[in-house]
């Protein structure tokens, strides 16, 4: 028989889609849900949000949960608004407070990629790493930091987001110099490289069809050269980019999350790529899939409260 007072709702708050999740206990999944987010649409946002939760509590039988939730970009220390979020609708919004009202029950909320980082650090990739690197390729590029257990926010909170660095040792060559305008007001960023727009972009204007993400990776796979070549160039980006975190951070393991994780190639050629840009004789630091997929932050936003003690 389920105990309510072991019952815990995460919700991760994507680009693309919300994921929601009951969790019972440490590790058992009770229940999954995902829809759409609603593209630009802030009101539609927090209904979804709203209407998912509802739709976890009906099925569970169990109204009132323990609600966490990830998200992209950060929250203000100073004003208490979203900022720095890709889904541009989030930023410089009450999110916590207006769902909270919405919900009519406190709200925990946290970066998408601490999330993912501490899911993993739980009882995923990253469980005997002391300092992990945990980076989302997906609509955005976003990252998070965990060390000794703990999530890294920083003195602004802003620690680990690296997506809207430069990417870092242009090459002219491929036409990364000033690189694509980013939704932030700046020239290529990390973010403009490495998500699957920016993925997606950079196979059209480098002469190949207007395809998504996944199928560039299928047409690489069935040995069309011109998808192939596009994922060398991506590879080598992010061979760039995170030899740049290694040489700032030095961690023992990065986990990638998002929709780009699941390119298993990445994990091949990445590492051989990135010494060339890493300022040591050897570098032991492993590139590893976050082992729930991209289900994993979803986990971590769930454990943002803890479990009550036994009997409690």
């Amino acid at each position: 028989m389920l105990e309510n007072n072991r019952l815990r709702i995460g919700i991760d708050l994507g680009g693309s889609k919300i994921e929601g999740v009951i969790l019972h206990g440490e590790t058992e999944v009770l229940l999954r849900r995902r829809v759409a987010t609603p593209a630009g649409d802030y009101a539609a946002t927090l209904a979804a949000v709203v209407a998912l939760v509802a739709e976890l509590e009906q099925a569970a039988g169990a109204q009132g949960l323990p609600l966490g939730l990830g998200h992209p970009g950060s929250l203000s220390p100073a004003s208490g608004l979203i900022r720095n979020a890709n889904s541009t609708c989030l930023n410089r919004r009450p999110l916590q407070q207006d769902l909270q009202a919405l919900l009519g029950r406190e709200l925990r909320m946290a970066n998408d990629a601490n999330c993912l980082a501490l899911s993993e650090i739980f009882d995923g990739a990253a469980t005997c790493a002391q300092t992990v690197f945990a980076a989302i390729l997906g609509t955005g590029v976003g990252g998070g930091i965990v060390v000794d257990g703990h999530a890294l926010i920083g003195a602004n909170a802003i620690a680990g987001e690296w997506g809207h660095n430069s990417l870092p040792w242009p090459r002219p060559e491929w036409d990364e110099v000033p690189g694509p305008a980013c939704w932030c007001g700046r020239h290529g960023c990390i973010e403009t490289w490495l998500s699957g727009g920016g993925l997606a972009r950079d196979h059209l204007q480098s002469g190949g069809q207007a395809l998504s993400g996944a199928q560039i990776v299928a047409a690489a796979e069935a040995g069309e050269s011109a998808a192939q070549a596009t994922l060398a160039r991506y590879e080598d980006r992010l061979a760039r980019a995170l030899a740049q975190l290694i040489n700032l951070l030095d961690p023992q393991l990065i986990v990638l999350g998002g929709g780009l994780s699941h390119v298993q190639r990445l994990y091949k050629y990445v590492p051989a790529l990135w010494d060339e840009w890493i300022f040591s004789d050897r570098v032991v630091t492993r590139l590893l899939p976050a082992q729930h997929g991209d289900s994993s932050g979803v986990l971590g936003a769930a454990r943002l409260w803890p479990l009550p003690a036994i009997g409690a």
